[in-house]
């Protein structure tokens, strides 16, 4: 499990939610009917403390989190938050991670 957040991004979420750092950033799965990596789900983000992380990462004054619960939507997988400089917005890309099998 890989979650990866460059600094773009996270200048990002200081401009779209407007809050003075240091502020939390939860992130969680969202049922939407549709979704990439887990069908019917969608990444969703909300500005939030933690109640019980299960995985945290701090980037310029910001923590993002997964709570316990939602961890098993980033299992086995790398995934990515970028801006798409065209457009200003927030890009998510998953991958799935390698499994290596030794007999």
């Amino acid at each position: 499990m890989l979650i990866s957040i460059d600094e773009n991004a996270a200048l990002w979420f200081s401009k779209e939610f407007e809050i003075n750092k240091p502020f939390s950033i939860r992130m969680f799965p969202q049922y939407v009917g549709f979704g990439e990596k887990h069908k019917g789900y969608s990444l969703a983000f909300s500005a939030e403390h933690p109640a019980h992380a299960g995985i945290t990462k701090v980037i310029n004054g910001i923590t993002f989190f997964v709570e316990d619960n939602d961890v098993w939507f980033f299992e086995d997988t790398e995934t990515y938050l970028s801006v798409n400089g065209l457009l200003d917005e927030l890009h998510v890309t998953y991958r799935e991670e390698a499994v290596i099998k030794i007999h």
